[in-house]
């Protein structure tokens, strides 16, 4: 079953075994196998891609619910902590910033686990990248996938200091005229997403002329250290080692960032989720102590 169910969400015999460290022939015979046990048809095979039969669909739902059943059976009965692969999608400045400090204690308190971690800004299907969770900064918007909010940011608008001696410093929210900014491209946002002010508790936006836009957090925030314009981040990426922009204007701050972590609505949360996601919230708590816990919030880099 764990192999029919891997091989469906990927979409893929190669994939699967890859994911799953198993030779691409005993994948291949453990799912032709189960077909014959069954009696049916559960994928069809083309050169290119493996698609599920209506059968198939049926039954990998079947078998999602089934295996997460056995897996949280296991675990409570046997008193044991969660054991096997994670794989987790995070953004590259989280990642950095966030996560990989204190992997070491995560993978001590679970030494059944290994993490298997990859970067992208972009918003993802879980199901078709083959990962457990994806972590995201911003507001979730329309989507199939379940989210369990793990922090919200604070976020500043900063220059660096080579801006500040061309083009002088920002003085107010609504007199920008002859200051530029960074563009981000958010896909969350479906465009160059504009700069957000905090007014006496409303949200007011400024779009302002640009030599550059990217689609990367570390590109964005490495833009503006070499003056090319302002930016928006959260606060925790210009501190200690990672500091080098200005803070203006921090009367009209942005609005804060929500962070969420996402998984498919099919998949209940697996005991290795659900631990991961216990110790993300707490890292983000110990990160950004006495912060607010509310939802809204931009589609930040």
């Amino acid at each position: 079953m764990q192999v029919f169910v891997r091989v469906a969400e990927r979409m893929s015999f190669a994939a699967a075994a890859r994911d799953l460290g198993l030779p691409a022939s005993t994948v291949t015979d453990a799912v032709k196998g189960l077909e014959k046990r069954l009696g049916v048809r559960l994928l069809e095979r083309t050169t290119r891609k493996v698609h599920l039969t209506p059968d198939g669909e049926v039954y990998r739902r079947r078998c999602l619910a089934l295996l997460a059943d056995f897996e949280e059976a296991e675990t409570a009965f046997r008193g044991a902590k969660p054991k096997g692969t994670l794989r987790i999608d995070a953004q590259g400045s989280m990642a950095r910033h966030i996560i990989l400090p204190g992997l070491p204690r995560f993978l001590d308190e679970h030494p059944g686990l290994d993490v298997q971690m990859s970067e992208t800004d972009r918003f993802i299907d879980p199901v078709a990248e083959g990962v457990d969770c994806v972590v995201r900064a911003g507001p979730v918007g329309n989507t199939d996938l379940v989210a369990r909010r793990v922090a919200l940011l604070p976020e500043m608008t900063c220059v660096a200091p080579e801006y500040v001696a061309r083009f002088g410093t920002p003085e107010r929210w609504d007199r920008l005229d002859g200051h530029r900014m960074v563009g981000y491209r958010s896909s969350a946002y479906g465009g160059v997403l504009p700069l957000e002010f905090m007014v006496d508790g409303e949200k007011k936006t400024v779009m302002l002329p640009m030599v550059l836009s990217v689609d990367a957090a570390e590109s964005y925030r490495e833009a503006a250290l070499r003056g090319l314009g302002l930016i928006q981040i959260p606060r925790y990426r210009n501190k200690g080692n990672f500091a080098g922009l200005i803070e203006t204007l921090p009367e009209t701050p942005p609005s804060p960032t929500p962070v969420s972590l996402l998984f498919a609505r099919d998949r209940l949360m697996s005991p290795r989720v659900r631990v991961f996601l216990d110790w993300l919230t707490e890292e983000f708590r110990n990160a950004l102590p006495g912060e607010g816990t509310g939802m809204t919030g931009r589609a930040a880099p």
